[in-house]
């Protein structure tokens, strides 16, 4: 197996080797050469396992540069009872008959980021420790991917975190959970203005080339495929838990925001797995609704892009649909490098009149858009309904998904955090506080350690290399 970039200029190259490097050498995402198929027969034989031997069989399709028996050592160490509270590691529960949500977010941090990043940890300490290297890792966050990152890092021999996050953007459990940790090898960079200022500076870093190279700059963020192929596993995990033969064919609704959750649905369905629809749920950053309603994408200025009650979502420039693109156009690297110099230079594209958006439900995809009104409705009315509390974003994903499921197939709702990190809307929903675990009791009176910084690629350069000695 090996990885190939959406843009065409990167060589076949194996799959530790993009691990550690984050975006390809000409800007663009990694992607497999070819998605490896799973046969109806594996469906079956696969159906029986737990999450950890499942993890593995789906890991090592798309890992051939790791020994075996140390990736089952990582896979085993990763996906604990100890670290996501049970051996199911992503449980479903049935809220209705054909009305089911797949919890995600029972690792340390409370978001489904967990189930990616405490395999990354693990893998980015023994890819180094082979290498006898290190990683200095630079990534952006709207909330949740910077403190799964930096739970799962923390203390990791040879790594060291450098995450910016929009300051004054995040719900107050967000900013202590991050802003708390005192760490030697975490730093916090609140950046003045949005998520896609954040994101834009990773990838000016990231574009840097000998920059990169001489400071080992590398991401955990979703540009990174493992993080892709650690999410991919829960979708199959979903399927059988709500399913009874191998051709029955189900439904996901998935927040979205940077796109990453979602393409991991897509890639599974490109494996073989039964997924009639995915549907992308949007807050009033409706970037990809915009997109799969009329086939035109259309990144937001910063000033446009709305501060909301599910701020994981506030975000309009979804990286991780470079991916998506590319599959839609063929695979053709030439279209997806036309497109992102359109994106990459704050415009837009359409492809409302070309042949490649006709194919856009041949890939399964439906899209919807939730406001805070709406979110606010879904948590009382499934609160009221099924006894259930659930966050802002999976309420966004519910209300998409329950408008856009079809008749006869199971929805399955992916539950991307716990209600405890947003209890100012959940009390506007409720009249209560949601429940917190106890480790989280008084997190937001902890003393607070981050720098403050401006949007500037050039600030954030000068600053890892300061500290990353």
């Amino acid at each position: 197996m090996k990885y190939i970039s959406t843009r065409g200029g990167m060589p076949p190259t194996p799959f530790t080797d993009i691990l550690l490097g984050g975006l390809a050498p000409d800007g663009g995402l990694t992607v497999p050469e070819a998605y490896p198929q799973v046969t109806r027969s594996e469906l079956g034989a696969w159906r029986q396992l737990g999450y950890r031997d499942l993890a593995f069989e789906i890991f090592s399709r798309f890992v051939d540069d790791i020994p075996a028996a140390d990736l089952r050592d990582i896979v085993d160490r990763t996906y604990t009872k100890a670290a996501f509270g049970s051996d199911d590691i992503t449980p479903v529960s049935t809220l209705a008959p054909g009305f089911h949500l797949l919890h995600l977010s029972n690792g340390p941090t409370l978001a489904f980021k967990d189930v990616a990043m405490q395999l990354l940890g693990n893998l980015f300490e023994y890819a180094l420790a082979k290498r006898g290297d290190e990683l200095n890792i630079l990534g952006a966050t709207s909330g949740d991917t910077g403190s799964a990152a930096e739970y799962a890092m923390r203390g990791k021999r040879g790594v060291r975190v450098f995450m910016l996050s929009p300051e004054g953007k995040m719900s107050a459990f967000q900013t202590a959970q991050m802003y708390s940790l005192q760490d030697a090898n975490i730093f916090n960079i609140a950046v003045r203005g949005v998520f896609d200022d954040c994101q834009d500076m990773v990838k000016a870093v990231s574009n840097d080339h000998a920059y990169k190279a001489r400071h080992r700059i590398g991401t955990v963020n979703s540009i990174n495929w493992a993080r892709m192929m650690a999410q991919v596993v829960y979708y199959f995990k979903g399927y059988f838990a709500t399913t009874t033969s191998d051709d029955q064919r189900v439904t996901f609704a998935v927040p979205s925001g940077n796109f990453g959750n979602i393409c991991a649905g897509h890639v599974a369905r490109m494996m073989g797995l039964p997924i009639a629809r995915l549907v992308a749920a949007t807050n009033e950053n409706d970037v990809l609704d915009e997109f799969f309603r009329t086939g035109r994408y259309r990144v937001r200025a910063a000033a446009d892009v709305a501060q909301t009650s599910s701020p994981s979502m506030d975000i309009s420039k979804a990286s991780n649909f470079e991916r998506f693109i590319f599959d839609l156009v063929g695979r053709e690297p030439r279209v997806v490098a036309d497109l992102w110099r359109n994106v990459d230079g704050g415009g837009a594209f359409d492809l409302a009149n070309t042949p490649y958006f006709a194919k856009v439900r041949d890939f399964g995809f439906v899209s919807g858009r939730s406001t805070h009104a709406d979110r606010v409705a879904t948590i009382r009315r499934i609160n009221e309904r099924y006894n259930v509390v659930v966050d802002t974003h999976t309420a966004d994903g519910i209300k998409a998904g329950l408008e856009r499921r079809e008749a006869g197939v199971p929805l399955i709702c992916l539950e991307t955090a716990q209600p405890a990190k947003f209890a100012e809307t959940i009390r506007e929903a409720l009249g209560r506080d949601p429940v917190r675990p106890p480790a989280y009791v008084g997190i937001e009176n902890k003393p607070l350690r981050f720098e403050t910084m401006n949007p500037d690629p050039a600030a954030i350069k000068r600053y890892i290399a300061e500290h990353a000695t």
